[in-house]
């Protein structure tokens, strides 16, 4: 286990961190702590960036304003890899003396993190700051389980329709304003220049097919007290599993190059000149500057089915949140709300092109950045997120939502057989989670 130095000085201190996996921890006992110690050292973990140095620096800000608040008390941060940070948090969960005061944490996260015992319920603290107010009703969601609130929004991000502007004018045609004009135009762009994909879309890209479901009436699965069964194989979601995957074949996108790729090979499809259109989000807008289509694509909504609708996004993200084992809970949710506060979320914005939480930041933010207006108008229109269940964590590493996309893709399966073994496999892991 390799450690970069530590600085550990009072209000700031950055450590940079290149920490292998640690074991999967069993399941979490009560680590809750009955202190509440007014000062001392606060610990946190936030994921390393690939470009870390931007975020450092509104960190140490938001660090420095939380210390002129609260003397006499030091905050030690500690950047941890994506990767790694499923083992590295449950570990932490387990394990008080070495755990963190605060975490960053993907928002699907949210669920099975409560399962396990590891975050604090915040409900009463973020119900009573004022900033939280103006939180965007999703990203609300997303840091909540059972009525009950479980850290603080960090920051959004959606997808939208990227297209080739130079294609589409060589062509003579508009941006799609439909579903149907979606599939039409990916499969006129293909025939008149068989070299590109109409548009780019993977087998295993989830989080870019849901839309399709979610905007024919589907959902991934229905909630009734407390407890979630599957809604992939109602007829709604079929449609929009159909409209998906008629995107893969010889007219379009072959399923013998498409039915593998995820969303990073989708937008890189599309930056490097290969498809006319991916569905991308407002992170992925470095990437494709950086492309060989710079300069020559837009963004617009992702069209519903209706026409001028737009289809409803994932709504991804990450959320801080206090660990139930923090000896200074009262000090944790103050640099919490330092973190993920106004202030906090227009800089990472500018820093990092983070999508705030809040709707008065997102529509200042767009106002400064027009290329996220298109990602502003999609929350703006509803995003949706995962079903709030712990079992959400062993359907989407298990693969069962890519997997029925490639057994239809493929010939294996038809869509009625593929989502039915899709709804079994979601309902076991529903059921194993409680």
């Amino acid at each position: 286990m390799k450690l970069s130095s530590r600085i550990a000085v009072p209000v700031a201190a950055l450590a940079l961190t290149g920490l292998t996996a640690t074991a999967c921890a069993p399941q979490t006992s009560d680590t809750s702590s009955t202190k509440d110690e007014k000062s001392g050292t606060l610990r946190v973990w936030l994921f390393q960036e690939v470009n870390n140095k931007p975020k450092e620096q509104v960190v140490d800000a938001a660090v420095a304003a939380f210390g002129k608040e609260h003397e006499g008390t030091k905050v030690e941060i500690e950047y941890i890899p994506v990767e790694t940070r499923a083992q590295r948090i449950k570990a932490a969960f387990n394990d008080p003396k070495s755990a963190p005061d605060l975490i960053e944490y993907g928002n699907t996260d949210t669920a099975g993190y409560v399962k396990d015992g590891g975050l604090a319920d915040v409900t009463k603290e973020f119900d009573a700051w004022d900033e939280a107010k103006d939180t965007d009703p999703t990203a609300r969601q997303s840091v909540t389980v059972d009525g009950k609130i479980y850290g603080a929004p960090l920051f959004v991000g959606v997808r939208a329709l990227y297209y080739r502007t130079d294609v589409f004018e060589e062509l003579g045609i508009d941006a799609p304003k439909s579903q149907a004009e979606l599939i039409s135009t990916a499969k006129k762009v293909h025939k008149a220049k068989p070299e590109l994909y109409g548009l780019a879309v993977g087998g295993a890209y989830t989080y870019g097919a849901m839309p399709f479901l979610w905007a024919n009436g589907g959902e991934l699965a229905e909630e009734s007290g407390g407890t979630y069964k599957s809604a992939i194989n109602s007829p709604a979601a079929r449609k929009g599993i159909e409209a998906y995957t008629s995107l893969f074949g010889d007219d379009n996108c072959p399923a013998a190059k498409c039915a593998s790729m995820g969303g990073n090979a989708t937008v890189t499809a599309f930056a490097s000149g290969k498809a006319a259109m991916a569905i991308g989000g407002d992170f992925s807008h470095q990437a494709v500057e950086a492309g060989t289509v710079n300069g020559k694509y837009a963004v617009v909504p992702l069209p519903g089915v209706e026409a001028g609708s737009i289809a409803p996004a994932f709504a991804g993200g990450n959320n801080i949140g206090v660990l139930k084992s923090s000896p200074r809970r009262t000090l944790a949710v103050d640099l919490m709300k330092s973190f993920t506060g106004k202030e906090t979320q227009a800089k990472l914005f500018d820093a990092m092109g983070f999508l705030p939480t809040y709707k008065d930041v997102l529509a200042d933010s767009a106002t400064k950045q027009p290329f996220i207006e298109p990602f502003v108008k999609t929350l703006g229109a509803g995003a949706k997120f995962v079903p709030a269940s712990p079992g959400w964590a062993q359907i989407d590493s298990s693969l069962i939502l890519p997997t029925m996309f490639q057994e239809i893709v493929s010939g294996r399966k038809d869509v009625a057989a593929a989502s039915d073994d899709a709804a079994k496999k979601m309902d076991a892991a529903f059921s194993a989670a409680g």
